[in-house]
């Protein structure tokens, strides 16, 4: 049987490989391809369609160019996170706190403790999803001006899910192909984490703007702006979060102290929240992020065929005769926030995480915590910044890049100031 590699040669085909990569990188870039009704996983997925067909590549192979481990590993904590989700625990914890009788500031630093503490074991974009609409409205109500608040959300989210292998797609990738151990992760990454997170809370406190006078929110048509209606927000379930908090505690118990594989225990906790004689397991697959779990598959595969044509391996080789090792902190930094910012934090990761093997514990940290934390740096930077925009936009509340970017900025510079002074 004659393949495309058959017929156009080995230096062709790696050209065209390499043309079908730096297309869907492109796409990643752009979060998508002009006047094609296609987002990111929708190029990642016709990017792997395309390489394996240029390569001749049998989809046993590219199956087997697919961490299945990460894959599984996401996926589970995705169901632990729609349990909580649908058993109303954000929006319950979100309200509980907005009530305290606290002062604007306390009432800031609370809340982004919460999103922080709540994105290390749970995803940061499930948080941010579920916490908006609440901290929106109850801002309102309470005539604050909403912008530090929601900006703080999600800034503390990409932060506090740096925290930990789980906290967010791209560590759950790193901590399973560098075979991160869990508990020595948390103890080096939780510093500046937590450093992280103070800092942003004074930025927004007593930094410039801090007492700017609250924005009248935009009605939007057919809708009240304050209260929109159109935001599901799931009743309190004290069984169903109790239920979801116990797997969660146990999967944290197992990941901090034994030497489980952690995607097999997490697909056996989300086994355990799918038997449910109340919850109709439709519901909860109905909030798996599917796209993605295919971005992740497609780049997989497209990664692994341009890795095979040895330009990648020929690139870093030659940075390496110049004196510049990617694992040495200074150009992990870099390269990790640069990338971070024109690709997106899940396909900067992996790019980079290939020619990391054997450098150490201390390189797959850096990259964790540069990866995400970078994502701060602008507002396309991460989909939970995209996810708050968006849904307070549905409030009435435009958050546009420049008033992203006055928080966004100077946090990511010192977030990152942190990370470079704690990994010398």
């Amino acid at each position: 049987m004659l393949h495309a590699a058959d017929l156009l040669g080995p230096s062709t085909i790696d050209w065209a490989i390499v043309a079908v990569f730096t297309v869907v990188y492109l796409g990643m870039f752009l979060g998508g391809l002009p006047r094609l009704k296609l987002d990111r996983s929708g190029v990642a997925l016709l990017g792997a369609i395309a390489v394996i067909a240029l390569a001749g590549l049998p989809v046993e192979d590219a199956a087997r160019a697919i961490d299945l481990p990460t894959i599984v590993l996401l996926f589970a904590f995705m169901v632990v996170s729609a349990q909580m989700r649908l058993g109303g625990f954000y929006t319950a914890v979100t309200r509980r706190v907005a009530s305290l009788p606290l002062s604007r500031s306390a009432l800031l630093g609370a809340l982004i403790g919460v999103a922080g503490l709540l994105s290390a074991v749970f995803s940061n974009d499930i948080v941010c999803l579920a916490m908006t609409p609440v901290v929106a409205r109850l801002c309102l109500q309470r005539g604050l001006n909403p912008m530090p608040f929601l900006i703080g959300l999600a800034c503390a989210a990409n932060i506090g899910s740096a925290a930990t292998l789980i906290g967010n797609p791209q560590n759950m990738l790193i901590g399973s192909v560098l075979q991160l151990p869990f508990a020595g992760y948390v103890q080096q990454a939780l510093p500046p984490v937590l450093i992280g997170l103070v800092l942003l809370w004074a930025w927004l406190a007593y930094g410039p703007g801090a007492k700017s006078v609250s924005p009248r929110p935009r009605p939007l048509p057919g809708r009240d702006g304050v209260n929109n209606p159109g935001i599901e927000e799931p009743a309190f379930d004290a069984w169903q979060t109790a239920k979801g908090l116990l797997v969660a505690g146990a999967l944290l118990l197992i990941f901090l102290f034994t030497d489980w594989p952690r995607d097999v225990a997490a697909l056996v906790g989300a086994g355990v929240l799918l038997l449910s004689r109340r919850l109709q397991s439709a519901r909860v697959m109905g909030l798996i992020d599917w796209p993605l779990l295919i971005l992740f598959m497609g780049l997989f595969v497209v990664n692994h065929a341009f890795e095979s044509t040895g330009l990648a391996g020929q690139a870093v080789g030659w940075l390496a005769s110049q004196g510049v090792h990617l694992a040495d902190p200074g150009p992990l930094l870099v390269v990790g926030v640069v990338l971070s910012n024109l690709v997106s934090n899940v396909p900067a990761v992996m790019l980079l995480l290939p020619h990391l093997a054997g450098s150490g514990e201390q390189a797959g940290v850096m990259l964790a915590l540069v990866s995400t934390f970078a994502g701060n740096l602008l507002l396309v930077g991460s989909i939970a910044n995209l996810i708050v925009a968006d849904l307070a936009r549905q409030q009435g509340i435009e958050i546009d890049w420049k008033r992203h970017a006055l928080t966004g900025i100077p946090v990511t510079l010192a977030t990152l100031a942190v990370v470079w002074i704690w990994m010398r």
